[in-house]
């Protein structure tokens, strides 16, 4: 009867353990999974023009204002500023989601912590982002960055755009969309720098900035 128990507590302390394994890999998975942080698009029309954007993400959407209901439709103004079919004012349209996106580390830049925010802001400036722009990536950005000895910047364009579609009617004249992947370092690296890429803005034009932390 005794070594019945101790079986029986034996296949309950393998079992709990089987459970415990599953759900912390499970979590491992789901903190692997890459957050685009962020990813605000900005809309500059000639004129007053009524723009449709849809967005075709390859992963899952966490948060997005306005509230994306199958697209986004507003009223976009020159100046950038939005009006919703509510009459609601909006600066920008903002979503954040997760996915499994992979992003290429080997090329980018290495730079301290402390010389993060005149970084971004020669580079993003380099680019095409307008100092309302960049300023606001960088508020958004250097207090999760500056604190690191270093950080690992690079630019992941290509892929990027491969998991996060755009669709926008009218379709833009120009479009640029910068996506900044980086990684705390606590010594620098040897990486190559990459060449990047300036985007001339005419007729309507449609920005796009975000960025994920790669732990």
């Amino acid at each position: 009867m005794k070594k019945k128990i101790m079986k029986v507590i034996a296949l309950i302390i393998a079992c709990i353990a089987v459970i415990y394994l599953i759900l912390t890999l499970q979590n491992s998975s789901i903190e692997e999974a890459s957050v685009s942080a962020k990813p605000v698009i900005y809309l500059y029309p000639e004129e007053e023009t009524e723009v449709n954007v849809k967005l075709e993400y390859d992963g899952e959407l966490t948060c997005t204002y306005p509230a994306y209901d199958n697209g986004w439709l507003v009223t976009a103004q020159p100046d950038g500023t939005l009006v919703a079919g509510d009459g609601k004012i909006y600066s920008y349209l903002f979503w954040e989601g997760k996915s499994d996106s992979d992003y290429d580390m080997s090329r980018g830049f290495v730079v301290k912590g402390t010389d993060t925010a005149d970084f971004l802001q020669t580079t993003l400036s380099r680019m095409g982002l307008k100092p309302r722009e960049y300023n606001e990536f960088i508020v958004y950005w250097l207090p999760k960055m500056q604190d690191n000895p270093y950080n690992l910047i690079t630019f992941q364009t290509d892929a990027y755009t491969s998991s996060a579609r755009l669709d926008i009617t009218p379709e833009p004249d120009s479009i640029l969309r910068v996506f900044m992947a980086y990684q705390a370092l606590e010594e620098p690296v040897e990486v190559e720098a990459p060449e990047l890429e300036y985007v001339e803005r005419t007729g309507f034009t449609v920005v796009e900035w975000g960025g994920t932390e790669v732990r």
